[in-house]
């Protein structure tokens, strides 16, 4: 036991010497096209999951804010049914939204500030939900 603690005591600021210089300056920052694409991909990803989303009498039309304007707010909303893991689609745009306001802020970006009015109910038509305006 006794010849073990010169080599723990050596050994520790050696080790606490090595995870304090790591960082993550060796990573380039990401683009603005690059976290422009990153958005573009999730977006599809959302969209695609929200698109396998079924209607009928079993299963609840739902729609959620989707998107950040630079002003404020979505840009639109999202219809889907609950057919589909709502949960993870909800997560999923919340990171996105979020995502999405960074991005904004990070890049100047601008819009029209118009405020995007939800939908007044949604409604199962052909097994698809679809949003009454």
């Amino acid at each position: 036991m006794k010849r073990l603690l010169p080599q723990f005591i050596f050994a520790l600021p050696l080790c606490l010497f090595l995870f304090s210089t790591q960082c993550d300056d060796d990573i380039a920052p990401l683009t603005q096209e690059d976290e422009e694409q990153e958005l573009a991909i999730l977006k599809a990803e959302i969209e695609s999951l929200a698109d396998a989303s079924v209607c009928d009498d079993a299963f609840e039309c739902k729609f959620i804010a989707f998107g950040s304007k630079p002003c404020g707010g979505p840009w639109s909303y999202l219809v889907y049914s609950t057919s589909i893991d709502t949960e993870k689609l909800e997560n999923m745009v919340e990171g996105y939204n979020r995502k999405e306001a960074i991005y904004n802020t990070e890049w100047g970006i601008a819009s029209d500030c118009a405020i995007e009015n939800p939908p007044s109910s949604v409604t199962c038509e052909n097994n698809t939900c679809v949003a009454i305006y």
